[in-house]
């Protein structure tokens, strides 16, 4: 397993934990996180990182987030996943994405996650997860 494979389960694991603090200490102070890349702006610095992710962890119940493939080269993680969870009013929010994590001195500086956000959308209505989310997702996760 490489090191920011390694680093993205730490990350996981405190986020699942809606460990604010331990996600963001995994984060380089500079980092810029496109949450949905050419969807919404990047969020710029650990200060409005802590934001959203606060904002986040508020309607994410129940985290599920889990990763199908990894590659990494160098200083940049590849992933495909989903970010499964439960809303504050009880829907199941299951949003298949890509993403592209790059790291320095072993945190994370960049991050680009590529998701369909209308998917989301549609979910937090109470729409059920269609056929091929569900396809998506069911797959076997990464070791």
């Amino acid at each position: 397993m490489g090191r920011c494979y390694s680093t993205l389960l730490k990350v996981i694991e405190t986020w699942q934990a809606k460990d604010v603090e331990g996600v963001l200490a995994h984060m380089h102070e500079d980092i810029i996180w496109h949450y949905a890349a050419a969807a919404m702006p990047p969020i710029r610095g650990k200060a409005m990182a802590r934001k959203l992710l606060s904002r986040f962890q508020e309607d994410m119940h129940g985290i599920q987030w889990r990763i199908f493939a990894h590659a990494e080269v160098g200083e940049t993680l590849f992933i495909e996943g989903v970010d499964d969870y439960q809303s504050t009013d009880g829907h199941r929010i299951a949003a298949p994405y890509a993403g592209v994590l790059d790291f320095r001195d072993g945190l994370i500086i960049g991050w680009r996650d590529y998701v369909d956000i209308g998917v989301i959308a549609l979910q937090k209505t109470g729409e059920p997860l269609s056929k091929q989310v569900l396809e998506l997702i069911n797959r076997p996760t990464a070791a």
